[in-house]
């Protein structure tokens, strides 16, 4: 049968623009007679087995009953007689299936809203593809979007092709956000949400959202000059970043900062106010370490490499700024440089000292007693 009900050059038209956007004829057809099967029993209550053609050329649709072939027929939706299965090919045997073409009334309406609707959808799933493809590819770099939506648990982004979504996890808990406000993000992961939609997840407290603030911010870094060694960072509060270039005439850490840290000074206004420092990285722990506990000033760092422990002495009166408040400077210290450190004023130092030199002594006394 020959249904004229789709109009062949949209058809080719549709055809076309999913090939371009990597969906192959074959399977859109595969895709449209599976469809047109469901359609046809749908509309016409049929028990038959059936089979749908369309001819992409023409846009003509077939529709096909297979049938067993029997000597004598029961039930003729299913089943047809040797007889009239060999007026049909003279070779059917009976226990064989035939195809015999039916021609339901009004099916061509039916095969053309169908088919219709089953190119809509693959189009809208090839540009969900392609919009996934595009923002997985973009997982690390920083989006900027308006805030469509914003509470306690949950803000979403508006990101132009599609919605980012920052969980409260992955917000910087001092922000306070506001529908409407332009704001950066990370691109943490890219997954597939309601009905195969593709979701950014964004953050602004990730560790990386620094590094690449200052990536943006600094062309050394961008180019490759300086190299961004670690970050550690209490968000909304301070972030540690350690700095390293191989070249001995720049000076990484004025790089970063630059004039009148004016450098540092624009991706700290990003951060509303996040205090962050830049300190240069060194291969060897013990200065790398002293370094990572800026502002505070050092007085001994003595380690041990098979266990990444370091015993850090600071001045009685630097104690406290070198701990920072509530163990911030230490800790952003430790997760920098990934070593455990234990501080201690001077004066606890050598208290620490005069009692293992009593606790020998006594022990010797023991022993020669």
């Amino acid at each position: 049968m020959k249904n004229k009900g789709i109009d062949n050059k949209e058809l080719i038209l549709a055809l076309e623009e999913l090939e371009e956007k990597g969906i192959k004829k074959e399977y859109l057809l595969e895709s449209i007679e599976t469809a047109l099967v469901t359609a046809y029993k749908r509309n016409f209550d049929s028990l038959e087995n059936v089979k749908v053609q369309m001819d992409l050329q023409t846009g003509a649709t077939h529709v096909y009953a297979i049938k067993e072939v029997l000597e004598k027929a029961n039930d003729s939706a299913l089943e047809i007689s040797l007889k009239e299965a060999q007026d049909i090919n003279k070779d059917l045997k009976i226990g064989d299936s035939v195809e015999v073409e039916i021609v339901p009334r009004d099916f061509g309406r039916i095969a053309a809203q169908t088919a219709k609707q089953v190119i809509i959808q693959k189009l809208r799933e090839a540009e969900r593809e392609i919009i996934f493809t595009e923002f997985n590819d973009r997982k690390g770099e920083i989006v900027s979007g308006l805030i469509q939506k914003a509470d306690h648990n949950i803000v979403v982004m508006d990101l132009g092709r599609l919605e980012g979504v920052m969980p409260s996890k992955e917000q910087i808990p001092t922000e306070h956000y506001k529908v409407n406000d332009k704001i950066k993000g990370y691109v943490l992961d890219v997954e597939r949400g309601a009905k195969g939609a593709p979701q950014v997840i964004v953050s602004r407290s990730h560790p990386d959202f620094v590094r690449k603030l200052l990536e943006f911010e600094i062309p050394e870094i961008y180019e490759g000059v300086i190299e961004i060694k670690s970050v550690s960072r209490d968000p909304g509060h301070r972030s540690k970043v350690a700095v390293y270039s191989p070249d001995p005439n720049i000076d990484p850490v004025g790089s970063c900062v630059g004039q009148k840290g004016v450098r540092i000074q624009n991706v700290i206004n990003e951060l509303n106010g996040e205090k962050i420092d830049v300190i240069e990285w060194n291969e060897d722990p013990s200065i790398y370490i002293a370094a990572s506990l800026l502002p505070a000033q050092i007085l001994a760092v003595d380690i041990k490499e098979e266990e990444k422990f370091a015993q850090v002495i600071v001045p009685d009166d630097q104690l406290s700024l070198a701990i920072g408040k509530s163990g911030q400077n230490a800790r952003l210290a430790a997760r920098l440089t990934n070593w455990k450190i234990d501080i201690k004023s001077e004066t606890q130092f050598r208290e620490m000292l005069m009692k293992k030199q009593e606790e020998t002594q006594n022990e010797e006394k023991v022993e020669t007693e």
